[in-house]
């Protein structure tokens, strides 16, 4: 089978979607340090909700990206891994994160210009 990026109704869209996700992209950055309990990465993701961390480490285990281990303890422990295939991802996430970093003066300035700009000629 093959796959089109462009095709309206490609399944890749979905994957792409999910991958352009702030929250999955720090999850998955986080995760390729090595494995983490839920409440870790929920201190280590700041401002993620409980409630959002989970949808979203649910959907990344469904893509195959994420495992999820669960320990028979009281109260129960689980913890949380990259696959191989999210694995993979991990040089791209890498260079996007600290392509971010280091050119958001850049953005900044260039909106601070843009905004200016649609200032004076709202004016």
């Amino acid at each position: 089978m093959e796959f089109n990026v462009y095709a309206e109704n490609c399944p890749t869209r979905m994957l792409l979607d999910r991958l352009a996700d702030k929250w999955a992209m720090l999850i998955l950055k986080r995760l390729s340090d090595g494995k983490m309990r839920f409440n870790q990465l929920r201190r280590d993701v700041e401002g993620i909700s409980q409630k959002v961390l989970s949808q979203v480490l649910k959907k990344l285990e469904r893509d195959g990206l994420v495992t999820r281990t669960v320990f028979p303890t009281v109260p129960v422990t689980v913890e949380y891994a990259i696959t191989p295939l999210g694995q993979t991802l991990t040089s791209t996430i890498a260079a996007l994160t600290l392509w971010a970093e280091e050119n958001m003066p850049h953005i900044m300035e260039a909106q601070r210009r843009y905004d200016g700009v649609a200032l004076t000629e709202a004016a």
